[in-house]
């Protein structure tokens, strides 16, 4: 009888290695779905904060725009002015003249400037300043302003406080002053140095780079105070008379 040769390839089922190919083929796709849903979900974070954070910059710039000293303003105990400009000093000591305050507290002031090189920068009487005037040298940030406040707020018991400063740095300032301050009463006396109040603001780009500035630095309190973990460190911010010289361009 003729031998015949067995086809062993032909008795043997499909090669088999590893998972089955329609098996791995559907594993991949359902990957790449994960991964791509993934990528969607992350944009739509991306987006819906990015929104956010443009929509709260948009209501902190008009609302700190639109900041103006009251017509008249309360009488507190005492005053405190946070330095950075001529004008805040000199509205400062207005109010402590006409009686708004029995005493001021002049925060960060430069080392090697006495109360006597302030008194005739700003054209202050001399008596004034020296009853009623107190200077502080110690504070170099808006959080070194607080401190310093709270410290001579607490010394004298006073129970309200009139705070100036510029109209864009208000907010910030409340804040941290509030949150060293206590349960004294904080009447805020802004200081317009440009008029933004029409929403010039939007077309004036020192201006927006010092309020963008500000928002920034304003959320990093906010954070701050919820995670004290939270670094504060910021860019610095240009000063109002920058936004003055371009104005008058």
């Amino acid at each position: 009888m003729p031998e015949f040769g067995v086809n062993h390839g032909f008795m043997k089922g499909p090669e088999t290695n590893g998972s089955p190919p329609r098996a791995v083929e559907a594993g991949r796709v359902g990957v790449a779905g994960r991964g791509l849903r993934l990528l969607i979900l992350a944009f739509l974070i991306i987006m819906t904060g990015g929104l956010a954070f443009l929509g709260g910059f948009a209501a902190f710039a008009t609302h700190v725009a639109r900041l103006t000293a009251p017509a008249e303003q309360p009488a507190a105990d005492a005053i405190i002015v946070l330095t950075g400009g001529q004008a805040r000093i000199d509205a400062a000591v207005d109010l402590l003249r006409d009686g708004k305050g029995r005493r001021l507290l002049i925060s960060g002031v430069h080392p090697s400037a006495r109360k006597s090189d302030l008194q005739r920068a700003t054209g202050g009487d001399a008596d004034l300043f020296a009853c009623c005037v107190d200077i502080d040298h110690a504070a170099l940030d808006t959080i070194g302003n607080a401190e310093e406040s709270a410290k001579w707020v607490t010394s004298h018991a006073y129970d309200s406080v009139i705070v100036v400063t510029n109209n864009y740095h208000m907010p910030r300032s409340l804040l941290e002053l509030k949150r060293m301050i206590g349960d004294a009463e904080l009447y805020p006396h802004p200081v317009v140095n440009t008029r933004l109040d029409g929403g010039e603001w939007i077309g004036n780009r020192d201006a927006l780079r010092v309020l963008f500035t500000e928002y920034a630095k304003y959320l990093a309190a906010v954070a701050r105070g919820a995670l004290p973990w939270f670094g504060t460190a910021m860019p610095p911010m240009l000063s109002i008379e920058t936004i003055e010289a371009s104005a008058t361009r």
